[in-house]
């Protein structure tokens, strides 16, 4: 394979030293002037065939140095860096012969590139960058609605890319419904965050196996029980049947005793008698199936079955499921030493069954790492075993022992267990098991044990002492689920968390969408030195346009994308933001729809922004539907091409 030439060859090669690549930071950020190398929100550029001579010498320092950005060679990806090069020559660098460039001097005055377009090379060269980029935002500011109508009258253009449209349309908020149906035989990722019940409707009855797939497994589905239901009754492939269920169980979707009849007279049988949530009254038949692995899983639901089905399977013919039928046992008549000696394997029985005295004693005394372990965690072990570990030399094992539900606290207290305050806590089965349990939650939230607080705070509602014990918490991470989770946290902790969490994979809106979060008096801070702080000063239902403006001048890219996002922004602004050296505040500022229908129209049409700009709410939904009819013929014409029937968009540049 040929050797790809690499940055810092190419700009060696044209005689240019390489300094040291330069994060945009606070300058002017390298793909703002792509955009306006493409001619887009872009002030006129001195009329030239060619980068002269005099211009390379506008653009370099004393020192001969700028930075330079290189088409193909885009460091840090679409959050760009510059490379700070010295152009030690005299003339024109090489760089006019590179596939496209853009430079900009140290001082972010001046301009150079040179750019494809659709009608061969655009050459730009501007001085007085910010100056001429601030006359552009106030005309573009001032479109009328004559001018708009003109625009959109005009879009999709002769330069389309309606595969990236494809790909970000779903998440227009101001497309219809019927519109979101139709772009679900084009392109179905925008679902995993849609909310909508008629879209998830026809979405669950869609021919296109891709898009039932992609409903089911989208992260928190928003389906009710029946859309649930009606999801697993239309998949034609008996597995998906019994996942979709086995998803609806754990997403707690509520199925009828029909659909759990269905599965289980169907070729996944054994798959569907393992369901969590298949009702009592239908294990006992699953003990005489024919097929082992259905009467194993029989055993699992020990409680379920009575004596004299019990005995016949620990009698049974399989191997495997005597031993199914012999751990379940033991979960309630103590194992002997002679019976789990003679087990196929120790693990499960160490995890889950009861042991004679004896054995007991002697599994946590003799008994290596694994073992003790395995052991640590049974619920089934003897207050004799629990003391023993909670000893152990190893202190992972004393650290499990720590958090058992069989404790009180002030044993608890006494395990010299290990607690790491930064590592990722994992929700306790037995303390949610408790949530609503007003004495238990009073009992616990004295625990000294930061991951039984933690677990506490976890729960939706508490008793008002709870709360405010636990909003004093000298763990922060108890603070923090308390706001995350509770609906009883107060306003002052939900600031206080406020300072230093923005939110969560799981819980993104929290602390700021929670219920109490203060709404009022958020003007105070708009001095405040902490940026995060600043951003309130938006929500407060007093702060005015002037505020809006005002913070999109901040120093922090936080604070300026709070701005770019509120709807009161000045179009000139806007625009103004199309070159903020934040990637999210431009891409925030794109998506507002006070930005200019001129501006956003070239943004539609342009590839780094398509699918961004293809989200924002002021499109037209009838532009957005002839946007669709493109996006449906190019994804129809690349599934034609790859013999594919999936929905097929391609990822962001």
């Amino acid at each position: 394979m040929p050797h790809r030439e690499n940055l810092h060859e190419l700009l060696q090669r044209v005689g240019l030293t390489v300094i040291e690549n330069v994060c945009p930071g606070s300058l002017f950020p390298p793909e703002a002037g792509w955009r306006i190398a493409r001619g887009i929100a872009a002030p006129h550029s001195a009329d030239l065939s060619a980068l002269d001579a005099p211009w390379w010498g506008r653009l370099a320092d004393t020192d001969g140095e700028f930075l330079v950005a290189v088409r193909g060679h885009r460091i840090g990806g679409n959050d760009s860096w510059w490379t700070r090069v010295r152009c030690t020559g005299e003339g024109v660098p090489g760089l006019t012969d590179a596939p496209g460039f853009v430079a900009l001097s140290l001082d972010g005055q001046v301009l150079l590139a040179e750019a494809p377009c659709a009608d061969g090379t655009r050459v730009t060269a501007l001085d007085r960058l910010p100056e001429r980029l601030a006359e552009v935002a106030a005309v573009a500011g001032r479109e009328t609605e004559i001018e708009r109508a003109e625009v959109w009258a005009a879009v999709p253009g002769p330069h389309p890319w309606p595969l990236h449209w494809a790909e970000g349309i779903g998440f227009n908020p101001a497309a219809p419904d019927d519109l979101l149906i139709q772009l679900l035989d084009v392109a179905d990722g925008f679902l995993l965050g849609c909310d909508r019940a008629a879209v998830l409707d026809a979405a669950i009855t869609h021919p296109n196996p891709a898009v039932r797939s992609t409903i089911a497994n989208a992260f928190r589905p928003k389906l009710t029980s029946d859309q649930w239901v009606r999801l697993v009754r239309a998949e034609p492939s008996a597995s998906r049947r019994v996942l979709w269920a086995e998803l609806a169980c754990a997403w707690g979707a509520e199925l009828p005793e029909s659909l759990y009849d269905d599965l289980l007279a169907g070729p996944c049988r054994a798959e569907a008698a393992d369901l969590p949530g298949l009702p009592a009254h239908l294990v006992p038949g699953l003990a005489a199936d024919a097929d082992p692995q259905v009467r194993a899983t029989a055993c699992t639901r020990w409680e379920d079955l009575p004596s004299p089905v019990r005995e016949r399977l620990l009698a049974d013919t399989d191997a495997t499921v005597r031993t199914a039928a012999l751990l379940s046992h033991h979960t309630g008549v103590p194992m002997p030493r002679e019976v789990f000696a003679a087990l196929p394997g120790p693990r499960r029985a160490l995890e889950q069954c009861r042991f004679t005295p004896e054995l007991e004693a002697e599994l946590v005394r003799d008994g290596d790492l694994e073992e003790r372990r395995a052991l640590a965690a049974n619920p089934r072990l003897g207050p004799h075993g629990v003391a023993v570990l909670a000893e152990d030399p190893a202190g992972d094992i004393r650290s499990l022992v720590a958090l058992r539900s069989d404790l009180s606290e002030e044993q608890r207290a006494a395990v010299h267990y290990e607690f790491d305050p930064s590592a990722r806590s994992r929700p306790l089965r037995w303390i949610h098991d408790l949530h609503g349990d007003a004495v238990a939650m009073r009992r616990l939230a004295l625990s000294s044990h930061p991951l039984i607080r933690r677990g506490v705070a976890r729960a939706r509602h508490l008793p008002a002492d709870v709360v405010e014990r636990l909003a004093r918490d000298e763990d922060r991470t108890v603070r923090l689920f308390l706001a995350e989770s509770c609906e009883d946290a107060p306003a002052e902790l939900l600031l206080e968390v406020w300072r230093w969490w923005d939110g969560s994979f799981s819980h993104p809106d929290r602390p700021r969408g929670h219920p109490n979060f203060p709404r009022t008096g958020l003007l105070r801070h708009a001095d405040d030195p902490s940026g995060r702080m600043r951003r309130l000063v938006l929500d407060d239902p007093e702060s005015t346009p002037d505020d809006v403006a005002r913070l999109v001048r901040d120093p922090e890219a936080e604070v300026r994308r709070r701005a770019a996002e509120d709807l009161r922004l000045a179009p000139a602004d806007a625009v103004r933001l199309l070159n903020d050296p934040a990637a999210e505040v431009r891409n925030a500022a794109i998506r507002n729809p006070q930005l200019p229908a001129r501006v956003l129209a070239d943004l539609l049409h342009d590839r780094d922004t398509a699918s961004t700009a293809i989200t924002n709410p002021a499109i037209p939904v009838p532009v957005l539907r002839r946007i669709l009819a493109a996006a449906a013929t190019a994804v129809a014409a690349q599934r034609s091409d790859s013999g594919s029937a999936a929905p097929a968009v391609p990822a962001q540049p």
